[in-house]
């Protein structure tokens, strides 16, 4: 394998570690491999999507923006469904993208360690990684690559409320265990409104608070998304984020980091707002939705949780969900050092990045929704895999050069 560190800097186990094994720690590992670059993934594969996120879910993002990046396409979901010689259903069910990203790693990353890094700090003109076995590798480069697995978002009016009574959507995998409770689930985008239509089929009684006054539903782009022909292909960039013209723009990373902030900022925010998938709808039908329904205090009753909303009604329930989102903030990353951390530039929680997806401390580069101040809401989604995986690998290639 090649090699992007110079002969006169010191020894090193490997070039590059990548810490997680997503989709974009994947992508990574398949055109480091195809460019010669001397890496090793560690990681759980798909765990955060196989072990976190609620079974019978299904993928909002269309088919063409599922594929997780490879060199050439090579790995797409086309080609796992040929293989499998079997129709995988639309929408994507989850059960069936963490098989094809099982297959991709076989692929991919044959040689992933599933160890978990415990640390990474500077060592020298390199990075030591510790593993929580204990074991340490010397590397030249660190790209960070965990997504949002350290991120839920806790609104501060929830803080206070026990973990037995308070459950982020991120950690509710199992939403049978929930059956005969009375459950109210917080938020008016899809992750809300999905654990809200998975609890109540499996025998909860559900109800939505949603602070918005109304729900951003996807009826119309769900209809074009059906159809084939040029106008589909105009309207909707197989990256498929964010509304018709802002997602040009938005498939765009190189093309958005050069808006201004302020407007690169209202072009993500639109793009990305709370929303649900119009399949959704019907099997909502029988759950009440209060909107406008700004929560203003929660507390612990001797029954469950009492919730007083800014409408003046009063709710109780026995379990709150929380369909909150995520917020991400480089100083909640566990692994890094703190000496490392402090050299790391950030705004608003987000590091920031060159071009080569690098931060502030040279040779730590991070992907997915951290880099999304930096490149944009595309981020965020595994269809922002391709342009990451290959921007990075080109930029490796340089350094070496």
């Amino acid at each position: 394998m090649g090699s992007v560190a110079g002969p006169a800097r010191s020894r090193v186990d490997t070039d590059v570690v990548i810490v997680g094994a997503g989709p974009y720690g994947l992508s990574l590992a398949a055109h480091l491999a195809e460019a010669g670059i001397a890496h090793r993934v560690f990681g759980r594969p798909m765990s955060y999507w196989r072990e976190r996120m609620p079974a019978g879910m299904f993928l909002r993002s269309s088919w063409d923006a599922s594929h997780i990046g490879s060199p050439n396409a090579s790995l797409s979901l086309d080609a796992y469904q040929a293989e499998m010689r079997s129709s995988i259903p639309r929408p994507i069910p989850l059960a069936t993208f963490v098989e094809y990203g099982a297959w991709f790693k076989t692929r991919a990353a044959p040689d992933l360690d599933d160890r978990m890094v415990e640390c990474a700090e500077e060592d020298g003109d390199a990075f030591r990684v510790s593993l929580e076995d204990g074991q340490q590798l010397r590397c030249r480069r660190v790209i960070v690559a965990t997504g949002l697995d350290c991120f839920a978002s806790i609104p501060e009016v929830f803080a206070g409320i026990a973990p037995l009574r308070r459950v982020h959507a991120s950690d509710l995998a199992e939403p049978a265990q929930m059956a005969g409770r009375r459950v109210a689930v917080i938020g008016g985008g899809q992750s809300a409104l999905e654990t809200a239509a998975l609890l109540k089929e499996a025998g909860a009684e559900v109800q939505v608070l949603v602070r918005e006054s109304h729900i951003h539903w996807l009826r119309r782009s769900m209809k074009l998304h059906q159809k084939e022909g040029m106008v589909r292909r105009l309207l909707y960039p197989k990256t498929d984020v964010g509304p018709p013209i802002l997602n040009q723009i938005v498939a765009r990373p190189r093309v958005w980091r050069q808006l201004p902030r302020p407007l690169g900022e209202r072009v993500a925010y639109r793009s990305i707002r709370p929303a649900g998938a119009g399949w959704l709808i019907a099997r909502l039908r029988d759950v009440p939705i209060q909107l406008a329904c700004t929560v203003e205090s929660v507390e612990d009753g001797p029954d469950g949780v009492v919730i007083e909303p800014r409408n003046g009604s009063r709710i109780e329930v026995e379990v709150l969900v929380l369909g909150t989102g995520y917020r991400i903030d480089t100083a909640r990353y566990s692994f890094i050092s703190r000496n490392l951390l402090r050299r790391i530039q950030t705004r608003n929680g987000y590091p920031l990045l060159n071009r080569g997806f690098e931060s502030s401390a040279p040779g730590v580069h991070f992907v997915g929704a951290p880099s999304a101040a930096s490149f944009g809401p595309l981020m965020r989604f595994v269809s922002g895999t391709p342009f990451t995986a290959r921007t990075l690998t080109e930029h490796l290639r340089s350094a070496a050069r």
